[in-house]
């Protein structure tokens, strides 16, 4: 299988515009007659959201700290088959991925997760987005920095974005024609090629919306207006894939589908938008029915034999959710009855008895808090109690992306977690080294609780394939011992 030519969309920094650029240039793309693979550098759940408004196909992610970077070259052949070019956009600055303690791992100038890490393992040209504001010649300096740092990485051009003036433009492409870079094109300042944004960055385009779908086609306009787009296609042409490279294949990854179908529900709607494409078509190949349902509104579909709820921001919707009090007891008897459920980070909070006083599910004896403080980064983690989805002392490397704690129900706080208490037991245990003092701690995520697995950790399931395959055993097993109804269901969903 020949690979999917690509360009990746990089930047010195975050906050250059990258998104604007990479999206504008999946719809632009796209207008002009091409079919858009769009991909995300690392664990944003965000902006595949966008890119896949633009691209008219689901948004995916490429992160070698949560899949391995083995698992990068397959990924990307699945994800972008049938298209014409991929649009890949990179994370923070161009070199800046996951922070390590050991100097021998930082020895090496690309980091693990970052974009230069994807480009190489990919093959693929790099395009630098040079964000203009307040900057003329001394571009020339940082883009030779960044064109030397290690040969590995192919930048290939460069497009600036925030230009001010006919002028201010002209002094930035000489900065550029000094380090011998070409100029794809340039984006002014547009007020309108801003997103909705809030605490942790952008606000889920399924969430906005309206004003979601403006931004996209405003940055799809601007960029088909400012860019040499057949340019850009040449340069995705000088793709230089790895070698024998076989697409990442669901089915070969779960292996013999659970018998009988049964139903797995998952949680989303505006509330809870965070996931990865890959996880309802391994949850499929595993042999699972998979059923979204919006926990604002609707109730658990009937027939239900597991659920799963990720991630996303139930702080902005506890009312709702609180409100949703039919749904409520249907988890809390889908729970009572054993019933295999996983939740992750937003998950966590709604299986808790409250979030910030409203009222939630219950079925775990914690409380929820919204807090000022950012919890961000991987975690080298371990599962420190068995579940129907880990074993102990299974290895999984996860993200936490949160301001929230939670608090043992009737106890004080205890950071990220809630502390085991009687027939509960944490879910994860991982190190924790003090950045100033170089101190080693032990810290301890989620909770287990009979047939309940849920904390902090967000994890790719095409890194755990095997937990996806005993969720969906298990669901089968309570399904015939509950003597559940496993009919198929069709395309919509069944409510009682």
């Amino acid at each position: 299988m020949s690979a999917v030519p690509a360009v990746v969309i990089a930047a010195a920094s975050s906050g250059s515009g990258k998104t604007t650029i990479a999206t504008g240039l999946m719809g632009a793309l796209r207008a002009a007659g091409r079919r858009v693979a769009p991909f995300k550098v690392g664990p944003d759940y965000i902006d595949p959201g966008y890119h896949a408004l633009a691209a008219g196909r689901v948004g995916r992610n490429l992160d070698p700290v949560l899949v391995g970077a083995h698992r990068i070259g397959p990924l990307y052949a699945h994800g972008s088959h049938g298209a014409d070019i991929a649009v890949i956009e990179g994370v923070m600055g161009l070199f800046d991925g996951r922070i390590v303690e050991e100097p021998a791992a930082a020895a090496d100038p690309i980091a693990a997760g970052s974009t230069a890490e994807v480009a190489v393992a990919l093959g693929a040209p790099v395009v630098m987005v040079v964000d203009g504001t307040g900057q003329g010649q001394s571009v020339a300096a940082m883009l030779h920095g960044f064109c030397t740092y290690d040969p590995r990485v192919r930048i290939c051009g460069v497009i600036l974005n925030r230009v001010g003036s006919p002028r201010h433009e002209q002094v930035l492409r000489q900065a550029c024609e000094r380090v011998g870079l070409p100029v794809f094109g340039a984006i002014r300042r547009d007020d309108q090629l801003s997103v909705p944004a809030r605490h942790l960055g952008l606000v889920p385009a399924a969430e906005s919306g309206g004003p979601a779908r403006a931004a996209v086609e405003a940055m799809s306009r601007s960029v088909a207006a400012g860019v040499d787009l057949d340019a850009l296609v040449r340069v995705a042409a000088a793709t230089e894939p790895a070698a024998g490279v076989a697409p990442w294949t669901p089915a070969d990854e779960v292996g013999e589908p659970a018998p009988g179908r049964p139903l797995v529900a998952v949680a989303g709607g505006r509330a809870f938008t965070f996931g990865y494409a890959e996880h309802p078509e391994l949850l499929a190949a595993a042999g699972a029915q998979v059923v979204t349902f919006d926990p604002l509104s609707d109730r658990l579909p009937e027939h239900t034999s597991a659920m799963i709820i990720g991630g996303g921001f139930p702080e902005e919707h506890a009312a709702e959710l609180s409100a949703n009090t039919a749904l409520r007891r249907d988890v809390v008897a889908l729970a009572a009855a054993g019933a295999p459920i996983v939740g992750e980070c937003a998950g966590l909070l709604y299986l808790a008895r409250e979030l910030d006083g409203h009222q939630m599910t219950g079925v775990l004896p914690v409380d929820g808090r919204f807090s000022p403080r950012l919890t961000l980064g991987y975690r080298d983690a371990v599962a420190s109690t068995g579940s129907p989805f880990h074993d102990i002392g299974d290895r999984v490397v996860g993200h936490e992306f949160h301001r929230s704690v939670v608090v043992a129900a009737g106890g004080g706080d205890t950071g990220t977690c809630a502390q085991p208490r009687g027939d509960i037991a944490p879910a994860w245990t991982w190190r924790r080294v003090d950045p100033v003092t170089g101190a080693r701690s032990t810290v301890d995520d989620g909770v287990v609780i009979g047939s309940v697995h849920a904390s902090y950790l967000h994890l790719h399931p095409a890194s755990t394939p095997r937990a996806v395959r005993r969720l969906v055993a298990a669901a089968a097993r309570w399904a015939d011992a509950a003597e559940i109804d496993r009919r198929p269901v069709g395309d919509t969903m069944t409510r009682r």
